[in-house]
């Protein structure tokens, strides 16, 4: 289902470091901005996908695990499993996502 490693990445983090880590487990790398408040409830993909917070706060649900996501906090969300993330930080949050 899901999987958190804390710390994955030492902040701040080096988006270019992140995205060759990626690319050699065979994950993509882009990076959303969410205003706060905002919220993508029950996203299902038929890939798997990474996301990790480089500034702010996501509160992740997958599946039936919910938890606070922070900075250099990695996140692994099998395919097939519902997800929702919620921007719970006072600004903006930018996160990296990818599939593979």
């Amino acid at each position: 289902m899901g999987c958190v490693t804390q710390g994955k990445f030492s902040v701040p983090m080096d988006v270019e470091q992140v995205t060759t880590d990626w690319q050699k487990r065979g994950f993509g790398c882009s990076i959303y901005v969410d205003a706060p408040g905002q919220q993508w409830i029950d996203f299902v993909h038929s890939t798997n996908e990474l996301v990790m917070v480089l500034d702010g706060q996501l509160r992740m649900l997958v599946g039936d695990e919910e938890f606070i996501a922070e900075p250099g906090d990695e996140v692994f969300i099998a395919k097939n499993t519902y997800h929702s993330l919620y921007n719970t930080f006072s600004g903006t949050t930018r996160w990296l996502y990818g599939y593979d």
